[in-house]
């Protein structure tokens, strides 16, 4: 009997094991992105571009680690803002390098002003600091100017994009010549 107990609990053991191996995720740190076909988790745009973009790692109540990937560092910072546990210490914060593609912690690296971003946030994460280079404290600052100041980001671009497509719609619906 107790040779078949010890049997089942190192079967049980090695199906564990088995399970922990197929996730494919530490429960820390950044994961490869799918390019061009994982999409942001803000504004939904595929994220192709590989020097801009951002992931974040949090921890929902009573769940496991979920990993949420953006096309720029202003989409995950305004999503993040948004979210119960944006001030958990355990929440990672990650970006690409504008220069390498490599993953870099976020709230150490320095922004870089006037890039070409995917979403025109207009900025570029290093590692090392540079001179006239924006702390995370100071480019989340400039996020939150850049979404007031143009609003055309996330929710606001979906909105904007039905507007132009009912205005096209009701301007078809004019007969010519009747303005």
């Amino acid at each position: 009997m107790w040779a078949e107990r010890s049997m089942m609990y190192r079967l049980a053991g090695l199906l564990l094991l088995t399970l922990a191996a197929c996730s494919n995720d530490p429960g820390t740190g950044p994961q490869a992105v799918k390019w061009d076909r994982d999409a942001c988790e803000r504004c939904r745009m595929v994220i192709s571009d590989r020097h801009f973009a951002a992931q974040v790692r949090y921890f929902p109540a009573g769940k496991r680690s979920r990993l949420a990937a953006f096309d720029d560092i202003g989409c995950a910072s305004l999503w993040l803002d948004g979210q119960p546990w944006k001030d958990d210490p355990r929440t990672e914060l990650w970006v690409a390098d504008y220069r390498t593609g490599e993953w870099i912690d976020a709230r150490t690296a320095t922004y870089v002003e006037n890039q070409l971003t995917p979403m025109e946030y207009g900025l570029g994460a290093q590692a090392e600091p540079v001179s006239g280079g924006l702390n995370f404290a100071q480019a989340k600052q400039r996020i939150v100017e850049v979404e007031k100041r143009f609003g055309r980001h996330g929710v606001q671009l979906l909105d904007r994009l039905k507007e132009q497509a009912a205005k096209r719609q009701a301007e078809r619906q004019i007969p010519a010549g009747s303005q």
